[in-house]
């Protein structure tokens, strides 16, 4: 067989985990997590890390491995993801990476197009002026200094609009324009399964989860990294919103709702990227006969 890397993705909450474990079981082979959460080593529960008996049973990657204090990044991701491969493939084929981090999968699959080395200082200033001044003044600055970018970036996530704005004080250009957007070749074969189910379904499962996380001590956990909630890596669903509450904003149960509801709109977001892409595969969490039968039967290339 081909050097081939086996991309597990869907919405959160949906089993994906639970299908990887499966799938490098039968391969007897390794998991890198695509997940962008599962990679800071001070978050487990509200990151759904695996349970050590499946972190135990079949090695994976990219777990914990830095921490929330760390700068991070997409591009950073393939670097270490391709880095990795190279070295698991000669004994493990194929491998598997999961995930639901969309801009990670996509690192990987597609390339991120190389950018300058941002210089520390300005990283440093931007930081510390979008603690102080709150993302709308980071908003303006990105508005004003790559207008196209601003057209197409989340506006409500400050590490993207950090990140382009670093690049854009560093080179005097837009950073839109260093986007060429073409998609690497990859000197491995690359299959995509996605993984979903009736929306309804999805949604009783997220909300489910959530309740789950607050039994086994996500309260408890966010309390321990409450003195970090200044950290961009922790605005992120199911920590702001229990942040909140420890500030006096909303109470327990409805930090809980809250959780619910933002997991729910992520996982929308989530399907409407995956669903652009004609290269993933579908099945339901229950069908992994049928997704072995697949991967059995995919050609040769």
């Amino acid at each position: 067989m081909e050097k081939t890397l086996i991309v597990v993705v869907g919405p959160t909450g949906i089993g994906k985990s639970a299908i990887s474990l499966k799938l490098a079981q039968h391969y007897n082979t390794q998991i890198i997590s695509a997940d962008s959460r599962q990679i800071y080593r001070e978050l487990s529960i509200g990151t759904a890390v695996p349970p050590d008996e499946d972190l135990k049973a079949v090695k994976h990657h990219l777990i914990q491995t830095i921490s929330v204090s760390d700068y991070y990044n997409a591009s950073m991701f393939e670097v270490a993801v391709l880095e990795k491969l190279e070295q698991l493939f000669p004994s493990n084929n194929p491998l598997i990476m999961t995930g639901g981090s969309m801009f990670y999968v996509d690192a990987v699959c597609k390339g991120i197009d190389d950018l300058p080395t941002v210089d520390q200082e300005i990283r440093n200033q931007l930081i510390e002026e979008f603690e102080k001044e709150g993302i709308e003044a980071i908003r303006l600055q990105l508005k004003q200094l790559d207008p196209v970018y601003y057209e197409k970036v989340d506006l409500k996530n400050p590490k993207r609009m950090l990140h382009a704005l670093e690049i854009c004080l560093m080179t005097g250009k837009p950073y839109s324009s260093f986007r060429s957007e073409t998609i690497r070749e990859r000197p491995f074969r690359i299959i995509k399964i996605g993984l979903n189910m009736e929306r309804g379904k999805l949604y009783e499962r997220i909300n489910q989860r959530v309740l789950q996380m607050v039994e086994q001590g996500l309260f408890e956990e966010a309390r321990s990294i409450y003195h970090l909630k200044h950290l961009n890596s922790l605005n992120t669903v199911g920590y702001k919103e229990i942040f909140a509450h420890f500030d006096g904003a909303c109470t327990r149960d409805e930090a809980i709702e809250q959780i619910q509801n933002n997991s729910r709109k992520y996982a929308r977001k989530q399907l409407t990227w995956f669903r652009r892409d004609p290269r993933i595969n579908w099945f339901e969490p229950d069908q992994y006969n049928e997704i072995i039968a697949f991967l059995n039967s995919y050609p040769d290339s």
